[in-house]
């Protein structure tokens, strides 16, 4: 293989690898688009419940962070075990988190949502635990994306108790 060879495929993974959580980013602000102004809107927030606008801007920067991060342990190989291990916990989280916008925002299921985000917490940790062993940048990389479901868990938690 030549340089140019391994530089393509390494774009070709990247782009496939940023394709699926930018897929699922879209998703969700299409599942949120259907509510977000009337329903959401009308529920009882916590104080603490950030502006509206700062929700695209983040999951935009977090669905690109885990689309490099799957891209890392993807370049590493996925002959091993591990890897093909935490490339499928990396497709749990990811189908969990298209699924809390839809039990959330979609079916208005704020307790459902929130049984599902506690799941995608612990998938996410998990997720970062076995991209650790392969690519620590990768899973630095998922950090803040963690904090960032732990403050939409609160969140997901005040606004049941409040409704």
């Amino acid at each position: 293989m030549t340089k140019s060879e391994i530089g393509v495929g390494d774009a070709i993974k990247l782009i496939i690898s940023l394709f699926f959580p930018i897929y699922a980013g879209v998703f969700g602000a299409i599942i949120t688009s259907f509510t977000v102004t009337t329903w959401y809107a009308a529920l009882n927030k916590p104080f603490f419940s950030p502006p509206g606008w700062i929700f695209g801007p983040v999951w935009t920067i977090l669905y690109i962070l885990m689309g490099v991060s799957l891209f890392l342990v993807w370049r590493k190989g996925i002959n091993s075990e591990a890897a093909r291990m935490a490339i499928a916990i990396f497709a749990c989280q990811l189908a969990v988190n298209m699924f809390w916008s839809f039990a959330f925002f979609g079916f208005m299921a704020p307790l459902v949502a929130l049984v599902t985000i506690l799941l995608l917490w612990g998938l996410i940790l998990l997720m970062i635990v076995n991209f650790y062993h392969i690519s620590k940048a990768a899973a630095i990389m998922n950090i803040p994306y963690l904090l960032w479901v732990s403050f939409a868990t609160i969140l997901n938690i005040a606004i049941v108790v409040l409704n």
